[in-house]
C-alpha cells in the first residue's frame, strides 16, 4: 500500500489521540503567547527604515553620536479670534513652572517662543532619559499639559511633538483593533452559522483563527528582534489570520461533514478531509507564505515586518487545521452539528442537487469563448485606473484628523513652518575641515531664504558632532512630503544649492535627508524593487500550481485569473482613493494617491489568498473528470459542490477586509478595500464566469502535459479503499 500523506498521518494520530493533540495545541499557544509578551517588540527605528540617500543622511546623523534628547512642544493658540497675550503669557508660565516640576521626567523647560505672525505661543520642552524612557514618560507630560489646559480655558493649550504624536497614533491604533474585533468575531459567527446552520460547528472555525491570531501575536514579538516591527503589523496579523484561519478550518470541516453525511466513521470522515481539503490547506497556506516572503526581496524595513507577521499567522493556521482540529473533530463526532438553528440548519443540510449555481454557470459552459472574452474585458475596463496609480510614502498629512494630537500638529505647522517639515543636511568630513563645513552650511541656508520653496528662519540651525567629523543642517519648507513643491525643494537641494555649497569642500561626504527625502527614495525604491517582487511570486506560485496538479496549463490559468483579480483591485483603489468622490462614504481625506507599501503587499497577499479558492475548486473538477465526466460536466459539478463552502469562505474574508475599511487609519482602509474587492471578484466573477469559460475551452487540454487517470467504477471519486491515491489526479506521460 502506498505511504499516505504526512497530512492523513497527522490528522489520524490527533483523531485517536484527541485529548493529547488539544492539549499540545493550548500549551502552544499558551507559550508563545506568553513568550511574545516576555520578550517585547523591538520596533523598527528610522535607521532601519532609512533607504537611499535618505538612509545615508541617517546613518550620517547617527555615527555623530550626538547628545541629543526627545523634544516636545506646549502650544498655546487662541479658541477663536485673536490670540489674549496675557492670557497666552500666563498659560505659559503655568506650564514651564509645571513642567519643571517633573524632575524625572523634564531635563530643560525652554523659554516661550512667538509664532511670527503673533497668533501662538510655544513652550518647548526637553524630555530626560533615552528615546525609550521618553516614550515612557511622555504620558505624565501629557497629563500635566491637561492640567495647565483645564486651569486656563480661555486659551487653548495642547503638546505636540514626536513622541506625544506617536502615542495619540498608537491609542488609535490599538482603538481601531479592537473595534475590529468586536466587530469581526460577531459577524465571522454569524457567516459560520450561515455556512452550517449549528452552532458549535459555526464556533470551532473561530476558536481556532482567534487562538491562530493569539500564537502569531506571541511569535511576532519574538521575531521581531530579527526583523523589527512596524506599526502596521498587528492589523495585519488579525486581518490575516481570521480571513486564513477561518477559512483554512471551514474547508476542512465541510469535508469532513460531508464524508460523514456519505457514510463514512468519524475517524475516516477526518483522513477523508485530511487527504482532499487538508492537502488543499497546505498547498493554499504554502502559495501564500511564499508569496509574502517575496516582500523580502523588496530590500525594505516595513515590507520585511509584514511579511514576518503573515507568514507566521498563516503558517500558525495551517498547523492549526491540521493537528488540533482532526483531533475536536473527532472529539465531538456528531456532536459538532449542535444545537442546530431550525432554518439555517434545513437550507445547510439540503439533499440533492445544487439549483442555483448550475443556472449560474449556464452562460459560462454554454457559451465559453463569449463570456471569458466579455468577463476579461469587463475586469480590464476596472484595472483601467490602476495605470495612473501615484504612489506616496505614508506621513502627518495622511493620518486622521480626529486624532486630537494630529489637529495640534497641523496648528503647529501652520504657526511655526520651522517645527513641520524639515530637510537634513548631513555631512561627514576630517574634523580640520568642520570650519569649512559650517561656512558652506551657513551660505546653503542663506540662499534659502528668499527661496519660496523653504521657509525663513532667524538663524541657520547646524550641530557639530563632539569629534568634529559630523556636522548636520536642519532646513525648514512650508511644504508637506508628497507635494509637488517638497519635490521641487528636494530637486533643488540635491540639484543645485547641495553640490555648489557643501560639494566644493574636497573629500566631505554628504547626503540630504529628512521626510520629503524618505518618502522619494522610499517610492524610487519600490519603483526599482518591484519587477523583482512581482517576478518571484509569479514564478514560485506557478511553480507550486504547476507541482500540485502536474499541469502547467493549470498553472498558467492561476496566474492569469489571479492577474486579472489583482490588477482590478487596484483600479478600483485608485478610482476610490486617488479622488474625492468616496471621502463621505468612507470618512477620509484624499491626497490624490494612495500608500506606497499598500499596492506590493496586496498584489503579495492576493496571490496567496486566491490560491485558497483555485486550488479548493479545481481540485474538485479534477475528481469529477476522473470520476469519468466529461469536462464541461466536471466543471458544473466541481463548481457546484465547492460553491458553499467557497462562497461562505468568500463572505466571511470580504466581511473580515470590509470591516477594516472602516477604521481610521488610511492604510487600513486602502488595504480592507482592495483585500475586499478581490476577494469578491476572486469568488464571484472569476470562479462563476472566468474560470469556468476558460476550462471549458480548453477541455482536456487544461491537464497538459499530463493525463487524466480515470475511475472505472463510479462517477463519483471513491476514497473508500486508498484516499491518497486520488490527490496525484494528473500524472506525466510515461508514469
Amino acid at each position: 500500500m502506498r505511504r499516505q500523506p504526512v497530512t492523513v498521518r497527522v490528522a489520524r494520530w490527533s483523531a485517536t489521540h484527541p485529548w493529547r493533540a488539544i492539549g499540545l495545541w493550548v500549551v502552544f499557544v499558551a507559550v508563545c503567547f506568553a513568550a511574545g509578551g516576555w520578550a517585547g517588540t523591538r520596533t523598527a527605528t528610522d535607521s532601519d527604515l532609512a533607504i537611499g540617500e535618505a538612509g545615508r543622511a541617517t546613518t550620517i546623523v547617527a555615527d555623530g553620536n550626538f547628545d541629543e534628547h526627545v523634544r516636545e512642544n506646549v502650544l498655546i493658540t487662541a479658541r477663536s479670534g485673536r490670540l489674549d497675550q496675557a492670557e497666552a503669557q500666563a498659560a505659559a508660565a503655568d506650564a514651564a513652572r509645571r513642567m519643571g516640576a517633573l524632575e524625572e521626567e523634564v531635563l530643560e523647560v525652554g523659554k516661550p517662543v512667538p509664532s511670527l505672525k503673533g497668533d501662538a505661543l510655544l513652550v518647548p520642552v526637553t524630555m530626560a532619559g533615552d528615546e525609550e524612557q521618553a516614550g515612557e514618560n511622555v504620558q505624565k507630560v501629557l497629563d500635566t499639559t491637561a492640567a495647565v489646559q483645564r486651569d486656563h480655558p480661555e486659551v487653548r493649550v495642547e503638546q505636540v511633538g514626536g513622541r506625544s504624536i506617536g502615542k495619540g497614533i498608537n491609542d488609535q491604533v490599538s482603538k481601531d483593533l479592537s473595534k475590529a474585533e468586536f466587530i469581526s468575531l460577531p459577524v465571522t459567527l454569524i457567516i459560520m452559522l450561515i455556512a452550517f446552520g449549528a452552532i458549535i460547528a459555526a464556533g470551532v472555525p473561530v476558536l481556532l483563527a482567534m487562538s491562530a491570531v493569539g500564537a502569531a501575536f506571541g511569535l511576532s514579538a519574538l521575531a521581531s528582534h530579527l526583523v523589527p516591527a512596524v506599526e502596521s503589523v498587528n492589523s495585519v496579523i488579525l486581518l490575516m489570520g481570521m480571513a486564513v484561519g477561518v477559512d483554512y478550518s471551514l474547508f476542512y470541516l465541510k469535508r469532513e461533514r460531508e464524508e460523514r453525511q456519505n457514510g463514512a466513521s468519524h475517524t475516516r470522515a477526518v483522513e477523508i478531509a485530511a487527504a482532499t481539503s487538508g492537502h488543499s490547506v497546505v498547498v493554499s497556506g504554502g502559495a501564500v507564505i511564499v508569496s509574502m516572503a517575496g516582500l523580502y526581496l523588496a530590500n525594505d524595513a516595513v515590507f520585511a515586518s509584514l511579511a514576518t507577521g503573515s507568514v507566521i499567522v498563516v503558517a500558525v493556521a495551517v498547523l492549526g487545521s491540521l493537528t488540533v482540529l482532526p483531533a475536536l473533530l473527532a472529539k465531538l463526532g456528531k456532536r459538532v452539528d449542535r444545537p442546530r438553528v431550525p432554518v439555517l440548519w434545513r437550507l445547510t443540510n439540503r439533499t440533492g442537487p445544487p439549483r442555483v449555481w448550475p443556472k449560474l454557470l449556464r452562460p459560462a459552459l454554454r457559451y465559453p469563448l463569449v463570456t471569458f472574452l466579455l468577463s476579461v474585458l469587463a475586469l480590464g475596463a476596472l484595472a483601467l485606473p490602476a495605470l495612473d496609480m501615484k504612489l506616496k510614502s505614508s506621513d502627518a498629512a495622511d493620518l486622521p484628523r480626529s486624532i486630537p494630537v494630529v489637529q495640534a500638529y497641523d496648528r503647529l505647522a501652520a504657526a511655526y513652518p520651522s517645527e513641520g517639515t524639515t530637510h537634513v543636511i548631513a555631512v561627514r568630513a576630517q574634523p580640520s575641515q568642520a570650519g569649512d563645513v559650517r561656512a558652506e552650511l551657513t551660505e546653503l541656508s542663506n540662499r534659502t531664504q528668499d527661496d519660496p520653496l523653504f521657509a525663513k528662519v532667524t538663524a541657520p540651525v547646524i550641530k557639530v558632532s563632539n569629534d568634529q567629523r559630523i556636522t548636520t543642517l536642519q532646513l525648514p519648507t512650508p511644504h508637506a512630503p508628497g507635494t509637488e513643491d517638497a519635490e521641487r525643494s528636494l530637486t533643488e537641494l540635491r540639484g543645485t544649492l547641495v553640490p555648489a555649497t557643501i560639494g566644493t569642500v574636497r573629500g566631505a561626504e554628504y547626503a540630504v535627508g529628512g521626510d520629503i527625502a524618505g518618502s522619494a527614495d522610499y517610492s524610487q525604491n519600490l519603483a526599482d524593487r518591484m519587477p523583482i517582487v512581482i517576478g518571484f511570486v509569479l514564478l514560485l506560485t506557478f511553480l507550486i500550481m504547476a507541482v500540485t496538479f502536474r499541469s502547467l496549463v493549470v498553472a498558467a490559468t492561476a496566474m492569469l485569473l489571479n492577474s486579472l483579480s489583482a490588477a482590478a483591485a487596484f483600479g478600483t483603489l485608485a478610482l476610490v482613493f486617488q479622488h474625492t468622490w468616496a471621502e463621505g462614504i468612507l470618512d477620509f481625506h484624499s491626497n490624490g494617491s494612495l500608500v506606497a507599501w499598500i499596492p506590493l503587499f496586496l498584489f503579495a497577499v492576493l496571490f496567496g489568498l486566491s490560491m485558497d479558492y483555485h486550488v479548493f475548486v479545481v481540485s474538485r473538477v479534477r475528481e469529477a473528470v476522473r470520476g469519468g465526466m466529461p469536462t464541461r460536466e466536471a466543471v458544473a459539478h466541481g463548481i457546484s459542490r465547492s460553491a458553499g463552502v467557497v462562497t461562505s469562505a468568500a463572505l466571511l474574508m470580504v466581511s473580515v477586509f470590509a470591516i477594516f475599511a472602516t477604521l481610521s487609519m488610511t492604510e487600513m482602509k486602502q488595504m480592507g478595500v482592495g483585500l475586499a474587492v478581490a476577494v469578491f471578484i476572486d469568488a464571484m466573477v472569476i470562479r462563476v464566469l472566468v474560470l469556468p469559460s476558460a476550462m471549458a475551452l480548453l477541455g482536456k487540454a487544461n491537464w497538459w502535459p499530463g493525463r487524466i487517470i480515470r475511475d472505472k467504477e463510479s462517477s463519483r471519486p471513491s476514497f473508500d479503499d486508498h484516499p491518497t491515491e486520488h490527490l496525484p489526479a494528473v500524472v506525466m506521460p510515461g508514469r
